[in-house]
Protein backbone atom coordinates (compact mmCIF):
# COMPACT_ATOMS: atom_id res chain seq x y z
CA UNK A 1 0.00 0.00 0.00
CA UNK A 2 1.68 3.37 -0.99
CA UNK A 3 2.52 5.53 1.97
CA UNK A 4 1.97 9.39 2.34
CA UNK A 5 3.76 11.71 3.67
CA UNK A 6 1.66 13.44 6.74
CA UNK A 7 0.42 16.92 6.99
CA UNK A 8 3.16 19.28 7.37
CA UNK A 9 3.82 20.92 10.75
CA UNK A 10 1.31 17.51 12.33
CA UNK A 11 3.62 16.36 14.15
CA UNK A 12 2.84 12.72 12.90
CA UNK A 13 5.25 10.35 12.50
CA UNK A 14 3.16 7.48 11.01
CA UNK A 15 2.49 7.78 7.58
CA UNK A 16 -1.33 9.09 6.43
CA UNK A 17 -2.66 5.42 5.67
CA UNK A 18 -1.74 2.26 7.60
CA UNK A 19 0.27 -0.63 5.54
CA UNK A 20 -1.60 -3.92 6.78
CA UNK A 21 -3.07 -6.44 4.49
CA UNK A 22 -5.99 -5.86 3.00
CA UNK A 23 -7.89 -9.29 4.28
CA UNK A 24 -6.90 -7.71 7.90
CA UNK A 25 -8.57 -4.25 6.85
CA UNK A 26 -11.57 -5.71 5.74
CA UNK A 27 -12.04 -7.46 8.85
CA UNK A 28 -11.62 -4.72 10.77
CA UNK A 29 -14.53 -2.52 8.19
CA UNK A 30 -16.90 -5.85 8.19
CA UNK A 31 -16.34 -5.68 12.63
CA UNK A 32 -16.86 -1.22 11.92
CA UNK A 33 -20.09 -2.21 10.31
CA UNK A 34 -21.84 -4.77 12.45
CA UNK A 35 -21.38 -3.33 15.23
CA UNK A 36 -22.74 0.40 13.97
CA UNK A 37 -25.87 -1.64 13.63
CA UNK A 38 -25.61 -4.22 16.50
CA UNK A 39 -23.64 -2.38 19.08
CA UNK A 40 -20.00 -2.76 20.84
CA UNK A 41 -19.64 -6.38 22.22
CA UNK A 42 -19.80 -6.95 25.85
CA UNK A 43 -16.47 -7.80 26.95
CA UNK A 44 -15.11 -5.52 23.91
CA UNK A 45 -10.79 -6.26 25.51
CA UNK A 46 -11.66 -9.95 25.38
CA UNK A 47 -12.73 -9.62 21.58
CA UNK A 48 -9.86 -7.58 20.05
CA UNK A 49 -7.53 -10.04 22.07
CA UNK A 50 -9.38 -13.21 20.60
CA UNK A 51 -9.91 -11.51 16.95
CA UNK A 52 -7.51 -9.38 16.41
CA UNK A 53 -4.53 -10.32 19.21
CA UNK A 54 -4.53 -6.38 20.43
CA UNK A 55 -3.74 -6.59 23.97
CA UNK A 56 -5.25 -2.79 25.31
CA UNK A 57 -4.43 -3.44 29.08
CA UNK A 58 -2.60 -0.91 30.11
CA UNK A 59 -1.66 1.39 33.02
CA UNK A 60 -2.73 5.07 34.34
CA UNK A 61 -0.47 6.30 37.17
CA UNK A 62 0.83 3.34 38.20
CA UNK A 63 -2.92 1.41 38.39
CA UNK A 64 -3.68 -1.38 36.02
CA UNK A 65 -6.70 -0.35 33.76
CA UNK A 66 -8.48 -2.56 31.42
CA UNK A 67 -8.08 -0.31 28.05
CA UNK A 68 -6.05 3.39 27.26
CA UNK A 69 -9.50 5.08 26.84
CA UNK A 70 -10.41 7.58 29.69
CA UNK A 71 -13.03 10.42 29.64
CA UNK A 72 -10.82 14.09 30.66
CA UNK A 73 -12.05 16.75 33.53
CA UNK A 74 -14.85 18.48 32.26
CA UNK A 75 -18.68 18.97 32.38
CA UNK A 76 -18.81 15.70 30.83
CA UNK A 77 -17.63 14.38 34.25
CA UNK A 78 -19.33 15.91 37.12
CA UNK A 79 -22.71 13.86 37.89
CA UNK A 80 -23.01 10.32 39.09
CA UNK A 81 -25.20 9.57 35.74
CA UNK A 82 -22.43 10.73 33.28
CA UNK A 83 -20.06 8.35 35.23
CA UNK A 84 -22.69 5.66 35.16
CA UNK A 85 -22.90 6.10 31.33
CA UNK A 86 -18.79 5.78 31.05
CA UNK A 87 -18.66 3.22 32.96
CA UNK A 88 -21.35 0.93 31.55
CA UNK A 89 -19.30 2.21 27.73
CA UNK A 90 -16.44 0.18 29.39
CA UNK A 91 -13.95 3.36 29.52
CA UNK A 92 -10.86 2.43 31.28
CA UNK A 93 -10.75 5.77 33.43
CA UNK A 94 -13.02 8.40 33.79
CA UNK A 95 -11.26 11.80 35.58
CA UNK A 96 -14.15 14.31 37.72
CA UNK A 97 -14.65 17.67 36.56
CA UNK A 98 -11.81 19.96 38.42
CA UNK A 99 -12.67 20.91 41.71
CA UNK A 100 -11.35 24.12 43.53
CA UNK A 101 -9.35 23.31 46.58
CA UNK A 102 -10.44 25.00 49.93
CA UNK A 103 -9.47 25.06 53.51
CA UNK A 104 -12.03 23.85 56.40
CA UNK A 105 -13.46 27.23 56.58
CA UNK A 106 -14.38 26.88 53.30
CA UNK A 107 -12.26 29.66 51.80
CA UNK A 108 -10.82 29.04 48.89
CA UNK A 109 -7.84 31.10 47.03
CA UNK A 110 -8.95 30.27 43.53
CA UNK A 111 -12.61 31.22 43.77
CA UNK A 112 -12.33 33.02 40.36
CA UNK A 113 -12.43 29.35 38.82
CA UNK A 114 -15.36 28.16 39.94
CA UNK A 115 -17.38 30.37 37.92
CA UNK A 116 -20.61 28.01 36.25
CA UNK A 117 -20.50 26.86 32.57
CA UNK A 118 -23.83 28.95 30.85
CA UNK A 119 -22.75 27.89 27.47
CA UNK A 120 -20.69 25.44 25.82
CA UNK A 121 -19.98 26.06 21.73
CA UNK A 122 -18.84 22.72 19.60
CA UNK A 123 -17.43 24.19 16.40
CA UNK A 124 -15.05 22.56 13.39
CA UNK A 125 -11.76 24.32 13.57
CA UNK A 126 -8.75 24.54 11.01
CA UNK A 127 -5.21 24.67 12.12
CA UNK A 128 -3.44 27.01 11.78
CA UNK A 129 -0.18 25.08 11.18
CA UNK A 130 -1.30 22.21 9.58
CA UNK A 131 -4.42 22.94 7.41
CA UNK A 132 -6.12 20.38 8.68
CA UNK A 133 -9.31 20.05 10.06
CA UNK A 134 -10.72 19.58 13.52
CA UNK A 135 -13.16 20.23 16.39
CA UNK A 136 -12.49 22.37 19.31
CA UNK A 137 -15.27 22.96 22.51
CA UNK A 138 -15.65 26.60 24.05
CA UNK A 139 -16.78 27.58 26.87
CA UNK A 140 -16.88 30.47 29.89
CA UNK A 141 -16.67 28.69 33.22
CA UNK A 142 -13.67 26.95 34.35
CA UNK A 143 -13.78 24.99 37.59
CA UNK A 144 -16.13 23.35 39.50
CA UNK A 145 -19.19 25.69 41.09
CA UNK A 146 -21.45 23.50 43.49
CA UNK A 147 -20.67 23.10 46.84
CA UNK A 148 -17.69 21.20 48.16
CA UNK A 149 -19.52 18.38 49.73
CA UNK A 150 -21.51 17.96 46.85
CA UNK A 151 -17.72 16.89 44.73
CA UNK A 152 -16.82 14.41 47.79
CA UNK A 153 -20.03 13.19 47.28
CA UNK A 154 -20.00 12.33 43.62
CA UNK A 155 -16.23 10.79 44.00
CA UNK A 156 -18.09 8.17 46.46
CA UNK A 157 -20.89 7.55 44.11
CA UNK A 158 -18.71 7.16 41.26
CA UNK A 159 -16.34 4.84 43.09
CA UNK A 160 -19.70 3.00 43.96
CA UNK A 161 -20.85 2.67 40.66
CA UNK A 162 -17.60 1.59 38.97
CA UNK A 163 -17.50 -1.32 41.68
CA UNK A 164 -20.66 -2.57 41.15
CA UNK A 165 -20.39 -2.75 37.81
CA UNK A 166 -17.10 -4.64 37.76
CA UNK A 167 -18.55 -6.96 40.20
CA UNK A 168 -21.38 -7.57 37.56
CA UNK A 169 -19.66 -7.98 34.57
CA UNK A 170 -16.35 -9.47 36.34
CA UNK A 171 -13.82 -7.18 34.49
CA UNK A 172 -11.66 -4.90 36.40
CA UNK A 173 -13.30 -1.71 37.64
CA UNK A 174 -13.28 1.79 35.76
CA UNK A 175 -10.98 3.79 37.29
CA UNK A 176 -12.26 6.98 39.19
CA UNK A 177 -9.63 9.77 39.42
CA UNK A 178 -10.14 13.09 41.23
CA UNK A 179 -8.80 16.42 39.70
CA UNK A 180 -8.55 19.56 41.66
CA UNK A 181 -6.95 22.93 41.46
CA UNK A 182 -5.31 24.03 44.61
CA UNK A 183 -4.04 27.64 45.18
CA UNK A 184 -1.15 28.87 43.39
CA UNK A 185 0.75 32.13 44.40
CA UNK A 186 0.95 35.18 42.37
CA UNK A 187 4.17 36.34 41.19
CA UNK A 188 5.40 38.99 44.25
CA UNK A 189 3.46 36.37 46.59
CA UNK A 190 5.51 33.98 49.00
CA UNK A 191 2.60 32.38 50.57
CA UNK A 192 1.46 29.14 49.76
CA UNK A 193 -2.17 28.79 51.32
CA UNK A 194 -0.77 24.81 52.83
CA UNK A 195 -4.32 24.70 54.54
CA UNK A 196 -6.34 24.21 51.07
CA UNK A 197 -4.06 21.62 50.01
CA UNK A 198 -4.19 19.81 53.59
CA UNK A 199 -8.12 19.96 53.82
CA UNK A 200 -8.78 19.35 50.54
CA UNK A 201 -6.51 16.41 49.71
CA UNK A 202 -7.33 14.62 53.13
CA UNK A 203 -11.36 14.28 52.34
CA UNK A 204 -10.07 13.57 48.85
CA UNK A 205 -8.47 10.65 49.78
CA UNK A 206 -11.10 9.67 52.67
CA UNK A 207 -14.07 9.95 49.75
CA UNK A 208 -12.06 7.76 47.52
CA UNK A 209 -11.68 5.26 50.16
CA UNK A 210 -7.85 5.10 49.35
CA UNK A 211 -5.44 2.96 51.15
CA UNK A 212 -1.89 1.51 50.23
CA UNK A 213 -2.84 -1.27 48.94
CA UNK A 214 -5.09 1.10 46.64
CA UNK A 215 -3.70 4.42 46.14
CA UNK A 216 -5.82 7.08 44.61
CA UNK A 217 -4.77 8.72 41.78
CA UNK A 218 -4.96 12.87 41.52
CA UNK A 219 -4.92 14.94 39.13
CA UNK A 220 -3.35 18.74 39.78
CA UNK A 221 -5.39 20.85 37.21
CA UNK A 222 -2.97 23.77 35.43
CA UNK A 223 -5.47 25.26 33.70
CA UNK A 224 -4.52 26.70 30.19
CA UNK A 225 -6.39 29.97 31.28
CA UNK A 226 -3.38 30.18 33.39
CA UNK A 227 -1.03 30.54 30.46
CA UNK A 228 -2.30 33.62 29.23
CA UNK A 229 -3.15 35.63 32.50
CA UNK A 230 -1.46 37.77 34.36
CA UNK A 231 -0.40 35.11 37.09
CA UNK A 232 1.61 33.16 34.19
CA UNK A 233 3.36 36.51 32.84
CA UNK A 234 6.45 35.44 34.63
CA UNK A 235 8.16 32.05 33.33
CA UNK A 236 9.68 31.60 36.53
CA UNK A 237 6.98 32.18 38.64
CA UNK A 238 5.59 28.73 36.58
CA UNK A 239 8.78 26.55 37.08
CA UNK A 240 8.24 27.41 41.26
CA UNK A 241 4.73 25.79 40.99
CA UNK A 242 5.97 22.83 39.27
CA UNK A 243 8.68 22.52 41.31
CA UNK A 244 6.65 22.92 44.74
CA UNK A 245 3.03 21.41 43.91
CA UNK A 246 3.93 17.84 44.31
CA UNK A 247 5.51 17.72 47.69
CA UNK A 248 2.64 20.39 49.34
CA UNK A 249 -0.27 17.63 48.00
CA UNK A 250 1.87 14.86 49.55
CA UNK A 251 2.50 17.05 52.64
CA UNK A 252 -1.56 17.83 52.95
CA UNK A 253 -2.23 14.29 53.01
CA UNK A 254 -0.22 13.59 55.87
CA UNK A 255 0.06 10.12 57.35
CA UNK A 256 -2.05 9.10 53.97
CA UNK A 257 0.95 9.89 51.32
CA UNK A 258 1.72 6.53 50.29
CA UNK A 259 -2.11 6.07 49.63
CA UNK A 260 -2.11 9.04 46.96
CA UNK A 261 -0.55 9.13 43.17
CA UNK A 262 0.32 12.76 42.40
CA UNK A 263 -0.22 13.40 38.88
CA UNK A 264 0.29 17.30 36.96
CA UNK A 265 -1.62 18.27 34.09
CA UNK A 266 0.82 20.38 32.17
CA UNK A 267 -0.56 23.51 30.15
CA UNK A 268 1.02 24.69 27.04
CA UNK A 269 2.04 28.28 28.21
CA UNK A 270 2.40 30.89 25.93
CA UNK A 271 6.41 30.60 25.61
CA UNK A 272 9.00 28.63 23.11
CA UNK A 273 8.92 24.40 22.93
CA UNK A 274 12.56 25.10 24.73
CA UNK A 275 9.90 26.03 27.79
CA UNK A 276 7.73 23.31 27.60
CA UNK A 277 10.90 20.72 27.48
CA UNK A 278 12.07 22.78 30.83
CA UNK A 279 8.82 21.96 32.49
CA UNK A 280 8.95 18.42 31.39
CA UNK A 281 12.71 18.34 32.48
CA UNK A 282 11.45 19.92 35.82
CA UNK A 283 9.10 17.58 36.91
CA UNK A 284 11.65 14.78 36.04
CA UNK A 285 14.55 15.90 38.07
CA UNK A 286 14.97 16.68 41.72
CA UNK A 287 14.42 14.97 44.75
CA UNK A 288 11.82 12.21 44.98
CA UNK A 289 9.00 14.35 47.08
CA UNK A 290 9.15 16.88 44.91
CA UNK A 291 8.68 15.23 41.50
CA UNK A 292 4.97 13.96 40.47
CA UNK A 293 3.99 10.29 40.17
CA UNK A 294 2.28 11.06 36.99
CA UNK A 295 1.98 13.79 33.85
CA UNK A 296 -0.98 14.88 32.15
CA UNK A 297 -0.11 16.53 28.61
CA UNK A 298 -0.46 19.08 26.84
CA UNK A 299 -3.84 20.87 28.04
CA UNK A 300 -4.99 23.39 25.55
CA UNK A 301 -3.53 26.69 23.56
CA UNK A 302 -4.66 29.79 24.80
CA UNK A 303 -5.62 32.90 22.56
CA UNK A 304 -5.55 35.89 24.23
CA UNK A 305 -7.71 37.77 21.28
CA UNK A 306 -10.17 35.15 20.72
CA UNK A 307 -13.54 36.33 22.41
CA UNK A 308 -16.53 33.88 23.19
CA UNK A 309 -19.85 34.87 25.16
CA UNK A 310 -18.30 38.58 26.08
CA UNK A 311 -15.08 37.31 27.50
CA UNK A 312 -11.87 37.61 26.14
CA UNK A 313 -8.72 35.37 25.87
CA UNK A 314 -10.34 31.70 25.14
CA UNK A 315 -8.25 28.28 25.65
CA UNK A 316 -8.73 26.15 22.68
CA UNK A 317 -8.01 22.58 20.85
CA UNK A 318 -7.84 21.30 17.54
CA UNK A 319 -5.11 20.32 15.03
CA UNK A 320 -2.20 23.07 16.28
CA UNK A 321 -2.83 21.16 19.95
CA UNK A 322 -1.56 18.01 18.65
CA UNK A 323 0.58 19.07 16.21
CA UNK A 324 2.37 21.02 19.24
CA UNK A 325 2.41 18.16 21.91
CA UNK A 326 3.76 15.67 19.39
CA UNK A 327 6.14 18.04 18.39
CA UNK A 328 7.37 18.60 21.72
CA UNK A 329 7.17 15.14 23.43
CA UNK A 330 9.06 14.11 20.06
CA UNK A 331 11.88 16.00 21.55
CA UNK A 332 11.57 15.09 24.74
CA UNK A 333 11.72 11.46 23.54
CA UNK A 334 14.38 11.53 21.12
CA UNK A 335 18.07 9.95 21.18
CA UNK A 336 19.29 12.41 19.43
CA UNK A 337 18.37 15.23 21.71
CA UNK A 338 22.08 16.85 22.63
CA UNK A 339 21.55 17.20 26.07
CA UNK A 340 19.73 13.32 26.95
CA UNK A 341 16.56 13.47 29.20
CA UNK A 342 16.09 12.19 32.10
CA UNK A 343 15.79 8.49 33.17
CA UNK A 344 13.59 7.02 34.01
CA UNK A 345 10.63 8.80 32.39
CA UNK A 346 7.64 9.59 34.89
CA UNK A 347 4.71 7.45 33.56
CA UNK A 348 2.27 10.00 31.17
CA UNK A 349 -1.36 9.79 30.06
CA UNK A 350 -2.05 12.10 26.58
CA UNK A 351 -4.39 14.52 26.43
CA UNK A 352 -4.93 17.00 23.07
CA UNK A 353 -6.62 16.34 19.71
CA UNK A 354 -7.32 12.93 20.24
CA UNK A 355 -10.05 12.41 17.76
CA UNK A 356 -8.63 8.79 15.71
CA UNK A 357 -6.91 5.62 17.44
CA UNK A 358 -4.13 6.86 14.75
CA UNK A 359 -3.60 10.10 16.79
CA UNK A 360 -3.75 8.25 20.10
CA UNK A 361 -0.82 5.74 18.52
CA UNK A 362 1.10 9.09 17.80
CA UNK A 363 0.80 10.08 21.46
CA UNK A 364 1.82 6.19 22.41
CA UNK A 365 5.04 6.05 19.89
CA UNK A 366 6.21 8.90 22.81
CA UNK A 367 5.50 7.12 25.88
CA UNK A 368 2.22 7.62 26.19
CA UNK A 369 0.21 4.71 27.82
CA UNK A 370 -3.34 5.92 28.36
CA UNK A 371 -5.57 8.81 26.67
CA UNK A 372 -7.64 11.10 28.03
CA UNK A 373 -10.25 13.07 25.63
CA UNK A 374 -13.32 15.15 25.94
CA UNK A 375 -14.10 17.55 22.69
CA UNK A 376 -14.58 14.20 20.66
CA UNK A 377 -17.30 12.65 23.27
CA UNK A 378 -19.71 15.77 22.43
CA UNK A 379 -19.58 15.92 18.51
CA UNK A 380 -22.67 16.35 15.91
CA UNK A 381 -24.08 12.41 16.14
CA UNK A 382 -23.48 12.74 12.52
CA UNK A 383 -20.08 12.15 12.80
CA UNK A 384 -20.38 8.59 14.71
CA UNK A 385 -20.80 6.08 12.71
CA UNK A 386 -22.81 4.00 15.11
CA UNK A 387 -26.59 5.49 15.58
CA UNK A 388 -27.39 4.23 18.74
CA UNK A 389 -25.91 4.07 22.18
CA UNK A 390 -24.58 6.39 24.10
CA UNK A 391 -21.98 8.94 22.88
CA UNK A 392 -19.08 7.40 24.90
CA UNK A 393 -19.87 3.83 22.88
CA UNK A 394 -19.98 5.60 19.63
CA UNK A 395 -16.82 7.63 19.87
CA UNK A 396 -14.99 4.24 21.19
CA UNK A 397 -16.51 2.56 17.92
CA UNK A 398 -14.62 5.16 15.51
CA UNK A 399 -11.66 5.39 17.82
CA UNK A 400 -10.95 1.55 17.76
CA UNK A 401 -12.83 0.15 14.49
CA UNK A 402 -12.63 2.98 11.63
CA UNK A 403 -11.28 0.64 8.91
CA UNK A 404 -8.59 3.80 8.16
CA UNK A 405 -8.14 5.84 11.29
CA UNK A 406 -9.06 3.50 13.89
CA UNK A 407 -6.75 1.90 16.91
CA UNK A 408 -6.95 -1.58 15.58
CA UNK A 409 -5.68 -0.93 12.30
CA UNK A 410 -2.75 1.00 13.15
CA UNK A 411 -1.72 -1.15 15.91
CA UNK A 412 -1.60 -3.94 13.50
CA UNK A 413 0.82 -1.90 11.53
CA UNK A 414 2.84 -1.23 13.78
CA UNK A 415 2.88 -5.00 14.48
CA UNK A 416 3.64 -5.94 10.74
CA UNK A 417 6.79 -3.67 11.69
CA UNK A 418 7.77 -5.25 14.51
CA UNK A 419 10.40 -8.12 14.80
CA UNK A 420 7.60 -10.40 16.03
CA UNK A 421 4.42 -9.72 13.99
CA UNK A 422 3.34 -13.04 15.31
CA UNK A 423 2.84 -12.11 18.59
CA UNK A 424 -0.10 -10.12 20.81
CA UNK A 425 -0.35 -6.62 19.84
CA UNK A 426 0.15 -4.72 23.60
CA UNK A 427 -0.64 -1.42 23.86
CA UNK A 428 1.51 -1.58 27.12
CA UNK A 429 4.44 -1.96 24.64
CA UNK A 430 3.91 0.53 22.63
CA UNK A 431 5.71 2.93 24.78
CA UNK A 432 8.86 0.82 25.56
CA UNK A 433 10.76 1.65 22.67
CA UNK A 434 10.28 5.53 22.75
CA UNK A 435 12.41 7.30 19.67
CA UNK A 436 13.14 4.46 17.98
CA UNK A 437 10.45 6.24 15.10
CA UNK A 438 10.98 9.60 15.80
Amino acid sequence: MTRRVPPRGSGCVLPESADVPDSFRKRVADSYERFATSGLPENLEEFLLEEFALDVSTEYAGRPIRNPWGKASGQLSMTSGQVREDVEAGLGFVVLKTVIAQDEAGEQSMDAWAIREARMQVEKITGKLTGQPGWTVTWKGRGWWQPFEDYLTLIREAREISSHAAAEGSRDATLIVPSCKYHLPAPGEAEWKTAEYEYSTQRFLEAWGASSDEPMPLEKDFSPTLAGSDLAAAREQILNWLHEVPALIRAGAGDQATSLRVGLKLFNAMFDDAFQLELLDLIHNGESERRPDFFIYGNRLFDPAWEFDGKVGVAYGGPDLSARNLRVMSAFTSKDEPHPRPQPRLPWSATGDIGTGQMAIEYALRGATSFQLHTFFQLPASEYRMKSGSRTQRAMHELYFHPDTGFVVWAEHLRQQSDSPESVARVADLAVHIGDRL
